[in-house]
């Protein structure tokens, strides 16, 4: 655009029509405001034309996820009895993506205000993984994660509570990073000083993710994390990326006790070397930790505070998962929470000396490929044939810490199975070492070359649906 090649115009249309292709298939889409868009994208155009000063994004369309405030267009948070809720102002990453000259295309799906690794929900139903029909496209940011895989937003945002961005991000094949704890503003936040949720970005390469938090990122008076970190510029730290020579990298496949699906223990080991042949220094490190009863414990007596009244006016219209999940904090005391709190430091502590004397480290994403569509959070889980319970502790015990601790992640794709389900490989930085974090993931995007490797979602849907 900057180049007069193509227009905002033209951009906007031909993105809006990918939508309404794909959306009655892939249903990631919860409200679309096209008309608004089309008439940002001719005022992008004149801009353009009259020669005025322009952001960085300007004209690039961009999707909200459905739990993210914006200000005068639907925010439902996956629930029913708030499909009409229209926010008076936009949070503060919107605010500032719309400032930099993006334009927002609609809401991507979600389950109910983000409670679950999976995108259901009884107000819209189901999103298909972009890659399989029958497979979930992960959660809770599947909608976003799906819209960015099928070429339908090329930005999205996301949200990230547990491994809401990554975990979606590695089913379809997508860049999905947590960034440390305080480089995006979070003014949604009801807790600011226990905070373990985060507003992502979702993109298809580490290039646009470090454009996204040049834009997003930045003190704000509305969160404590954010006040004094300095301004880092994001696209300039990719663009100065060279090689991994003299980098040093810890691994662990899992820990302890948790199995990893075959083909994806190949990939990951493939990433191994191909990290040592880019010069990288790798080593393995142990962890013996079970995070997921630490996260629940936590998570789960902020939801019960959050939501219990509501589960009480509003139990018809919600789904019984969520429920559950709301009444499963019923015995948890005072005390429960304070000694998981006491945990969360000594998991910090933990993460600390993994991280001592070397620079990253890396896992996989998830322990198996995307799981299948009609799967629940209470379900079990099939690894190569074991039969498997407790999905969160099974499918992504490597998601939850780096939400406890504040450690940046990134999850990238670095391969596929034997149904051309993608792969994601997790890389984890010291805190604030987001710059960097994204220059190693910049160079194994490059190395692995999968940035060709689109989902065939017409010719697939029509063969299968």
């Amino acid at each position: 655009m900057r180049n007069r090649e193509i227009s905002p115009v033209q951009v906007m249309t031909s993105v809006l029509e990918h939508i309404n292709l794909l959306q009655p298939k892939l249903n990631c889409f919860i409200a679309l405001c096209s008309q608004q868009a089309m008439e940002q994208a001719k005022l992008s155009e004149q801009a353009l034309m009259r020669g005025h000063s322009f952001g960085p994004l300007h004209g690039v369309p961009f999707s909200v996820k459905d739990i993210v405030n914006t200000q005068d267009i639907p925010t439902s948070f996956g629930a029913m009895h708030l499909r009409d809720y229209m926010p008076k102002e936009d949070a503060v990453s919107v605010a500032r993506l719309r400032r930099a000259g993006a334009i927002l295309v609609g809401k991507t799906t979600t389950p109910e205000f983000g409670s679950k690794g999976f995108t259901d929900s009884p107000l819209f139903g189901r999103t298909c993984n972009a890659w399989h029909a029958q497979r979930t496209c992960g959660g809770s940011s599947g909608g976003a994660a799906v819209a960015v895989a099928a070429g339908m937003a090329p930005l999205a945002v996301a949200t990230d509570g547990g491994g809401s961005t990554r975990i979606p991000a590695a089913c379809n094949g997508v860049v999905g990073i947590k960034q440390s704890l305080g480089v995006v503003p979070h003014n949604q936040a009801l807790d600011l000083f226990g905070n373990q949720t985060y507003v992502t970005p979702t993109t298809r390469t580490v290039s646009d993710t470090a454009l996204m938090l040049d834009v997003m990122a930045g003190s704000h008076v509305c969160d404590p994390w954010s006040l004094g970190r300095p301004r880092v510029n994001y696209v300039q730290t990719v663009r100065n990326a060279t090689d991994l020579r003299g980098k040093r990298f810890r691994y662990n496949l899992a820990p302890q006790g948790r199995k990893v699906a075959i083909e994806v223990e190949r990939a990951f080991l493939a990433a191994i070397q191909r990290i040592e042949a880019l010069g990288g220094e790798v080593e393995p490190f142990e962890a013996q930790l079970d995070i997921e009863p630490i996260w629940r414990t936590v998570n789960h007596t902020v939801w019960r505070t959050r939501f219990a009244e509501m589960v009480g006016q509003h139990r018809d219209s919600l789904s019984a998962t969520f429920c559950r999940q709301i009444e499963g904090a019923l015995d948890y005391s005072a005390q429960d929470y304070q000694q998981a709190m006491f945990a969360r430091t000594r998991l910090f502590h933990t993460l600390q000396g993994w991280l001592d004397g070397v620079d990253f480290l890396l896992m996989p994403t998830l322990t198996r490929t995307a799981l299948p569509l009609d799967s629940d959070i209470f379900d079990d889980m099939d690894i190569d044939g074991d039969i498997l319970g407790d999905i969160r502790a099974n499918w992504y015990p490597w998601t939850m810490p780096m939400n406890m601790t504040g450690h940046p992640a990134i999850s990238v794709p670095c391969g596929f199975d034997k149904e051309q389900l993608p792969i994601g490989l997790q890389i984890v930085a010291p805190l604030f070492e987001d710059a960097y974090l994204l220059q190693v993931a910049v160079c194994l995007e490059e190395a692995f070359d999968l940035l060709n490797h689109w989902p065939s979602v017409t010719s697939y849907f029509k063969e299968n649906i």
